[in-house]
């Protein structure tokens, strides 16, 4: 996503925010369902609810009140007629959008961009398009292990052990790093504990990916048995990676480390805490 759609999403999403007084007299951010469906690229309401039901569920698995954060509403909208009737809409806080960005199709752009706008709470668009790439690192991350954790099981079923994976794994980084090893590479990097692949940048990470994928595809394609010929297919495509890479200019084993994943995600599960301590006011009797 480039800049100028950043700021153009964030003006469409803060044309849509409202605010209400809390219970302590502060004003609260707060968006009312059927306006954030329009600007999520949800063209029917049905789609939406079930985004918003998965929403709830999430809320709930957290041990955080819905209450708290999606309320019931009412309102009258206006007929091509000019006359007015009463629909059904929901009243929502930053962390119940937080929940249905997360919770809706990721393949909208406009609900990746949700996903991070909702998460900062200053709508600043640097801070916006800085949380979009590390949303975008972290999705590649599991990504990533996904792919190898296939793998693992790939060729497991032709005959090759945990400890074969391994070396398969460590054939396959030193193609990717130009003939730097695994444990150089987390030595270059000031890895002391984890998986060098936590401190990868995103470019690394989706890299492997794609190799790892081009394994497990080749691997089914070709049934391919055994940990040599297993091993080969792997550093193939690694190195071809690295290959379409070095096309571009980029050098894999020269780019700096990122920041542990772990922390990120640390870091991310905390914040989404903070959301949600924002509640809505209590209904009025």
């Amino acid at each position: 996503m480039d800049a100028q759609s950043i700021v153009t999403y964030k003006s469409t999403f803060d044309s849509i925010m409202h605010e209400i007084m809390a219970d302590d007299g502060s004003t609260m951010e707060v968006w009312y369902a059927r306006e954030l469906q329009k600007v999520c690229g949800y063209s029917r309401w049905e789609n939406f609810a079930v985004a918003i039901e998965r929403a709830k569920q999430s809320c709930k698995s957290q041990n955080i009140s819905v209450d708290d954060h999606f309320r019931d509403v009412t309102k009258m909208v206006s007929l091509g007629s000019g006359s007015e009737r009463e629909i059904d809409d929901v009243l929502l806080t930053r962390y119940a959008c937080y929940l249905i960005a997360q919770n809706g199709d990721p393949k909208k752009e406009e609900i990746a961009f949700a996903q991070s706008y909702f998460a900062v709470q200053t709508r600043r668009a640097e801070l916006i398009a800085e949380r979009l790439q590390l949303q975008q690192r972290l999705e590649k991350r599991e990504e990533l292990r996904a792919s190898e954790k296939r793998l693992s099981q790939n060729i497991y079923e032709r005959g090759v052990d945990d400890k074969g994976f391994g070396r398969i794994r460590s054939k396959g980084d030193a193609a990717l790093f130009g003939g730097v090893t695994t444990e150089q590479m987390k030595k270059r990097l000031g890895v002391k504990s984890g998986a060098l692949a936590d401190y990868l940048p995103q470019v690394t990470i989706a890299a492997k990916n794609l190799a790892t994928e081009m394994t497990n595809f080749n691997v089914e394609a070709k049934n391919l048995y055994g940990e040599p010929s297993i091993a080969t297919e792997h550093v193939q495509n690694n190195r071809t990676v690295r290959n379409m890479l070095g096309e571009r200019g980029i050098r894999p084993e020269e780019l700096p480390a990122a920041e542990d994943i772990k922390k990120v995600e640390r870091r991310v599960a905390k914040e989404e805490k903070a959301l949600g301590e924002s509640k809505l006011p209590k209904k009025k009797k």
